[in-house]
This record gives structure tokens, C-alpha cells and sequence, in this order.
């Protein structure tokens, strides 16, 4: 099964195109600067929301808007987009080749179509409420399904979990670590079966809304650490609210690295 022509309205595809071309053509050439939270941004995360937020308003008009460099609360109307305009920013400004746009529309609290892509590899990831998901346009299988990753053993974890290495002294952690420095395709990689779980320890709305639905459409289980990032109230600001997740290609994985992010977290509350 391919990717249906009508998934995607082509001027959606239109205006990420020309976010995506213009981070292509600004990579290597922006300063950043430090935002209250310690995190980085560039004029171009800047043009990049301010962009996909007007062109998302013009595209739907009546549906809200969530996005990392602008309005953090979320919408009322019952339909709304979350963006993040440039994950990882880090990487982008010191010339890593490895970034993504991520885009969510919600309804009824949860996502019923995401968009990741990934502009240095030219690749696009949609996914479709109960429909699944495509990378470029071919149909993605789940990871408990493809008999390639037996061997692999990579786990991916973000700059903020990679103490969970020393939270549980005795037992040997059980997996290759990889870190991305791209919150999205960090969890994402699981479900393209580039690596067997990934656990996030601070991510926001905005990092995870698309790679959620992905993850969700492939088969790979969960678990929310805390609360889980479905039917906030409108109006709620969630500019401070982490999401921390653990994510893994299936229930055994899941169980088996479950012991890491609970001490993790247990770290977080002390």
C-alpha cells in the first residue's frame, strides 16, 4: 500500500518543503543564542516557526496553533497543530547534520496525523490515525515485525537521561547506547527499527506529538513516566511540562529497560 495522494494536503507539503529548504540553506551559517531554559536558538528556528505557524493558520483556518517558539498554551478550538519547528537545535548550529520539523494535528486530545521530516536526509515520515505510516511515500512495518533487528541491541537515550547509566550500579544496563540529540527521531528511531528502545527524560509536548503517533500507528508500547500528553484542558500553558517516556520495539523490550527509567525518574523526584 502506498501513501494515499489525499493524506496530505500539497500545500501542507508545499510549506514544509519550504521550511525544510530554507534550514538546508541556512545549516553551517547561523549563531545561536541561549534561551531562558538553557537551550539554544537560532534565527532560523525563529523564520522556521513563524512560517509553518502562519502558513498552518492560512492552510486551516479556525484550528489552533502550539509551537515551541510561540504560543505554549494549548488551543481551544477542537482541532489544533503542535510544532516544533527545528528539533535539535544543538546539532543544527554546530554543523550535525541531523535535525527535524515535527508536526501534529490533534483532535479529541490525541494526534491523528504527524509529520517528521528530516531535512539533511531528505526523508519525511507521515502518520495517520489508524491508517499507519510511510517513510517517502513507502509504507513503514512495525519493528516487532522485521526480522533485521534481531541482532541489534542499540538503545537511545537524551543528553538529560544518560545517568540512568549509573541508577542502577549493579546490573549491567542492556542495551548499545546512542544518543541523537533530536528528542523526535530519538524516539522514532524505534519505530524504524533503528534501535530497540529510547527513553526520553524531559521531553515537551512539542518534541514528542508526532513521533507519539508513529510510534503509536507501528505497534511499539510505552509508558508514560509521568502523566501522558493526551486530553489537556485548553488553555493550559505547557511552556514547563516534561513528558518523560520510555518507548521500545515490544512488551518484552519494554519490561526489560522499564527497571532504568524508573530509577531514573525516581533520580528526578529526589
Amino acid at each position: 500500500m502506498n501513501l494515499p495522494a489525499s493524506v496530505l494536503d500539497p500545500r501542507l507539503d508545499a510549506l514544509i518543503d519550504r521550511v525544510a529548504e530554507r534550514q538546508r540553506a541556512d545549516f553551517g551559517h547561523m549563531a545561536s543564542d541561549v534561551k531562558p531554559d538553557g537551550s539554544l536558538i537560532t534565527a532560523c528556528d525563529r523564520w522556521s516557526d513563524a512560517e509553518l505557524v502562519h502558513g498552518l493558520a492560512e492552510l486551516f483556518p479556525g484550528e489552533g496553533v502550539l509551537s515551541e517558539e510561540g504560543r505554549q498554551q494549548v488551543p481551544t478550538t477542537e482541532a489544533y497543530w503542535v510544532v516544533d519547528p527545528l528539533d535539535g537545535t544543538t546539532n543544527f548550529a554546530a554543523g550535525i547534520p541531523y535535525w527535524a520539523i515535527s508536526i501534529a494535528r490533534y483532535q479529541r486530545g490525541l494526534p491523528v496525523l504527524a509529520v517528521l521530516d528530516v531535512p539533511p536526509l531528505r526523508q519525511r515520515i507521515v502518520a495517520i490515525h489508524g491508517q499507519g505510516a510511510w517513510r517517502n511515500g513507502k509504507p513503514l512495518m512495525s519493528p516487532a515485525s522485521q526480522t533485521r533487528l534481531k541482532g541489534t541491541s542499540c538503545a537511545s537515550l537524551c543528553s538529560r537521561s544518560i545517568r540512568v547509566l549509573q541508577a542502577l550500579p549493579e546490573r549491567r544496563f542492556p542495551g548499545k547506547i546512542r544518543l541523537l540529540g533530536v528528542a523526535s527521531l530519538n524516539l522514532v528511531s524505534v519505530a524504524l527499527g533503528q534501535t530497540v528502545a529510547a527513553l526520553e527524560a524531559t521531553p515537551k509536548i512539542w518534541d514528542l506529538a508526532a513521533a507519539w503517533l508513529v510510534l503509536r500507528e507501528l505497534g511499539c508500547p510505552l509508558v508514560w513516566l509521568q502523566q501522558a500528553p493526551e486530553a489537556i484542558a485548553p488553555g493550559v500553558d505547557l511552556s514547563n511540562t516534561p513528558f518523560p517516556v520510555l518507548v521500545a520495539r515490544n512488551q518484552e523490550t519494554l519490561e526489560r529497560f522499564l527497571p532504568w527509567a524508573q530509577a531514573l525518574q525516581l533520580q528526578e523526584e529526589h
